[in-house]
Order: structure tokens, then C-alpha cells, then sequence
């Protein structure tokens, strides 16, 4: 009765503001329940509600989507610039690598997966592979794990039964949104795909896997705990692997954009020079969009303004320099045209060297041998 009579007056008191902190249970006793208990009820995949809510990204609404694009990449693991997704091949104290962890998930049922249907990706339930064939198609050894039921299958597989090294791209779909309403470009990965490279019995070049596709949004709270390193001369793990694919630090090469025939780059331009410059014609066009979206500042102008005059300037000396030049060729070719003698001027005497010469030669005290008339 007394504990009734508490509640009653913390009622009056305070109104329903107490409701959802107190509890009660089979025996009538009401327990106090804490901060926070109800966000920390976890789903079927072990997520907690927090967790879900705090990686969770609201999509644009399509009313204020001006400009969309989607790009797929192919990030090559071989590259420096993406050697944080394939290292360490095997778990050791520095933590896991991608692969290890999508395989985990995957085994352990926390996040779902769905077909490579090759440019016509559908993320929904009808599309939703089984684990267990995806591991009998790329013979992977597995178990069923402690606790697996057909509701919610769950697999043990072993570290060395995990073909992390021969994993060495991913596929992803990037996507690229100009939000009108906020003014701005937005990148995000929405989905990966990892990649197997495997050669036959008889050796040669690998051929590629796709294995399957696995939304960002689902792997996100799971990535984020996982530190990698970004530079050999730093040692400090500073950035997680949310932070590598959220904030661009991947270098990968477009292999292929959402178009009305579903086709590829290779496709569509067979000969490599050709596939080489349409790449890099979609990377400027992706750049100079988000650039041209700015109004440059005042600053920003008399910058440019300088720079043009320092161009201007600097192009106007080269003409000249090349025109004194050209002058200088034009004299020298002259010259060389103008005919020479076999004797030049300056080889015959002067008079006043002749005068001179034959001063001198009276004032001498030798005679001519020359023999006299008798």
C-alpha cells in the first residue's frame, strides 16, 4: 500500500513524467527502470536501437534532387592507396580486415547480403542470398553454428577456411546527389561487393568473382570500430574504416555508369586508349560540376585576375624573346648567304703601309745585287 500511495503522489506531483522510468514485474513490485534501457534492446541482428539511429543517413527527398549519379568503381586492393582494406590478411592484435568482418557478420547472421546481378543490383528481400549456398558456390568450409536454427541460420568458419587473400577488389556503387535545398554535392558508397581473384588448374591470368553486394548503411556501425592505418610514416591509427570510404580516401577506377543499356565502360569502348579517356572525361565533368556550383569570392577573383595578368606578361616576353631570336637567326642567315673571295679585302695593303714600307727600305744600308748596265 505504501508503494501504491508513493506512486499516487509522485503523480500528482510531477504528472506522467514518471510513467515511462518505473516498472513493474509478475510479484507487484515496481523497480526503477534505468536511462537508456529501452535503447539498449537489441534487434535480431545484435544491433542496439542507439546504435542503429546514430548511423542511420536519411535520404534526400526526391522533390529536392536537382542532379543524381551513379558510378561504379572497381578499388584494385594491390594499390598503396587501398592496402588498409586487405591488411592484415590474418586477424592479429591490430584487428581485422574488411573481408574478415563482412564474412563474420555474414556467418553470424547480423547482416544480410544480396545477388551481383551486374548493373540491375535490387536490395530487397527477393534478392537476398542464403549464406550457405553463397559458401557451397565459392567452396568456402563451414559449420553450423552453436544455436542456428532455419529462422535464423548461423555458421562457424574458420580463419584459415576464409579466402581473405584472395580478395583483392571490391566493387562499389557511388552515388552523387545535388541537394537544392542544402546547395550541395553529396558522395556517398552505397553498397560493396568483394571480389575474388582465383586462377584454374592450369595456371594463367585470374578471372574475377563478384560474390555478392552488401549495403553500406547495414555494414556502417560495425566498420566504424575497426582503426586502420592510412600512412606508413605514421603508425597511429587514425581513421576507421567508415572514415575510408565516407570521407574519399579510396582511389578506384570507373569500370562502369548507370545507363539506359546497362552497359560497361568496356563495352562501350573496346579499344584501351579510347576507355582511358572516356574515364577521364567523367572524372573532370564530376569535378568541374561540383566546382562550378561556387561563386567565386572577391578574393578568389583578384587571384585569378592576377594570375592571368602573370600569364599575359610571361607570354608576352616569350614573344619577344622569340622574335629577338628570329632576328638574331635572320643576320646570321645573311651572312652566311652573302658570297666570299677567295681574297679578302683586308688582305691587300694599305697605302700607308705601302709608304711606310718603302721608307724603310731606303733607309737601309744594303744595295741591290742587281748587276749595272756597262
Amino acid at each position: 500500500m505504501n508503494t501504491l500511495k508513493y506512486i499516487a503522489t509522485c503523480l500528482l506531483l510531477t504528472g506522467s513524467a514518471v510513467i515511462p522510468m518505473l516498472a513493474q514485474d509478475d510479484t507487484g513490485v515496481v523497480r526503477r527502470r534505468t536511462p537508456g534501457g529501452r535503447n539498449a534492446e537489441k534487434n535480431e541482428t545484435g544491433m542496439t536501437q542507439r546504435m542503429e539511429a546514430f548511423y542511420e543517413t536519411e535520404e534526400p527527398s526526391a522533390a529536392n534532387i536537382e542532379w543524381s549519379r551513379v558510378i561504379y568503381r572497381s578499388i584494385d586492393l594491390t594499390d598503396v592507396t587501398n592496402m588498409a582494406l586487405y591488411y592484415p590478411e590474418l586477424p592479429n592484435e591490430d584487428g581485422e580486415n574488411l573481408f574478415f568482418i563482412i564474412m563474420r557478420l555474414l556467418a553470424d547472421g547480423k547482416i544480410p547480403a544480396y545477388e551481383y546481378l551486374d548493373g540491375r543490383e535490387m536490395f530487397t528481400e527477393q534478392y537476398r542470398i542464403k549464406v550457405s549456398d553463397m559458401l557451397d558456390r565459392f567452396h568456402v568450409l563451414y559449420s553450423e553454428a552453436k544455436g542456428s536454427t532455419e529462422r535464423n541460420p548461423r555458421y562457424t568458419i574458420d580463419e584459415s577456411d576464409i579466402p581473405s587473400n584472395e580478395v583483392l577488389s571490391y566493387y562499389i556503387i557511388e552515388k552523387m546527389d545535388f541537394d537544392r535545398l542544402e546547395g550541395r554535392m553529396k558522395t556517398q558508397v552505397s553498397a560493396i561487393c568483394p571480389v575474388l581473384h582465383r586462377t584454374d588448374d592450369f595456371g594463367g591470368e585470374a578471372i574475377r568473382y563478384p560474390m555478392f553486394w552488401v549495403k553500406m548503411t547495414d555494414l556502417r556501425p560495425y566498420i566504424s570500430r575497426q582503426y586502420v592505418f592510412t600512412d606508413n610514416d605514421n603508425n597511429l591509427a587514425r581513421y576507421n574504416l567508415d572514415d575510408f570510404f565516407t570521407m574519399g580516401m579510396y582511389k578506384g577506377e570507373i569500370y562502369k555508369t548507370k545507363n539506359l543499356r546497362n552497359l560497361s565502360m568496356v563495352q562501350m569502348f573496346p579499344d584501351p586508349e579510347d576507355l582511358k579517356r572516356a574515364q577521364d572525361s567523367i572524372e573532370n565533368r564530376l569535378a568541374s560540376f561540383d566546382k562550378n556550383l561556387w561563386i567565386p569570392s572577391r578574393e578568389e577573383l583578384q587571384a585569378r585576375a592576377a594570375a592571368a595578368d602573370s600569364l599575359d606578361v610571361a607570354s608576352t616576353k616569350g614573344d619577344e624573346e622569340i622574335s629577338i631570336r628570329s632576328r638574331d637567326d635572320d643576320d646570321n642567315d645573311e651572312e652566311k648567304d652573302k658570297p666570299r673571295n677567295k681574297r679578302s679585302k683586308r688582305s691587300k695593303p694599305k697605302k700607308s703601309e705601302v709608304k711606310e714600307a718603302k721608307v724603310s727600305n731606303s733607309g737601309s744600308a744594303v744595295r741591290s745585287v742587281r748587276r749595272r748596265k756597262p
